[in-house]
């Protein structure tokens, strides 16, 4: 993963972190607007632990990208040379 990409998971996970805090500081609040207020958050928190999933798929799948064109170009770097040689 890229420095950005790091970046932005760990800041997810702080959030999902201070997120539980508060949910868990205010489970003893009564009150209908609470109760409401907390389910979305727990709804927010569901939907970001998926988006931070495809976010560090998507990051791992660019990486294997990235390496796979370089090592062809390595391959054919070589290739072209050692072919090269045995036309001379």
């Amino acid at each position: 993963m890229n420095k950005e990409t790091q970046a932005v998971t760990d800041d997810l996970g702080q959030l999902a972190q201070d997120a539980r805090a508060l949910m868990a500081a205010t489970a003893d609040v009564a009150g209908e607007k609470v109760g409401d207020a907390r389910k979305r958050l727990a709804a927010a928190l569901d939907r970001a632990k998926e988006i931070g999933g495809c976010v560090r798929d998507k990051a791992v799948a660019g990486a294997k990208a990235a390496i796979g064109v370089g090592v062809g170009a390595v391959l054919g770097f070589l290739l072209a040379r050692r072919c090269s040689r045995h036309s001379d």
